[in-house]
């Protein structure tokens, strides 16, 4: 197998490991404790950037392939133990409010006009705290207008 080849499974290797345990603190530490029924996978590859992960797929590949011990170590010990923390509970929610929360916004359906926080959009629901209501409400996605 060529050293290319190597190179790319390797950081896909690499790669995948730390997305899988990013996506797993978020949705343990932001996720579940807001109650948004979602199941991980669907958080997992709908989430997912193919440039991120095709960056960190090339950098983690050539690093630990060509690059001396002195360089790759260091590097790949310290993105895990950056990635690892977010199964910590503030860093996992601090991670989750920073990608997925939208704040004093303001989303219409045709009959009623919500105004609150936007914690996470979903395939088929948007999922809003209402500052009147006092609560978080799930909303269909195809009863949404698109002025959001």
């Amino acid at each position: 197998m060529s050293k290319v080849i190597q190179a790319l499974l390797s950081g896909i290797f690499f790669t995948f490991i730390l997305d899988f345990f990013l996506f797993l603190g978020i949705k343990m530490n932001y996720i579940d404790p807001l109650n948004i029924n979602l199941y991980y996978n669907i958080l997992f590859a709908d989430n997912q950037n193919i440039f991120l992960f095709s960056f960190f797929t090339i950098l983690l590949g050539y690093v630990t392939l060509y690059q001396a011990h002195k360089i790759s170590i260091p590097l790949v010990g310290t993105l895990f133990l950056l990635v690892f923390a977010t199964l910590l509970t503030p860093v996992g929610a601090f991670v989750g409010e920073s990608v997925f929360l939208s704040k004093n916004k303001t989303i219409y359906t045709d009959k009623y006009s919500y105004t609150g926080d936007v914690y996470y959009i979903g395939r088929e629901k948007l999922f809003i705290y209402d500052y009147k209501l006092d609560k978080m409400l799930a909303l269909d996605k195809s009863k949404i207008k698109e002025n959001m």
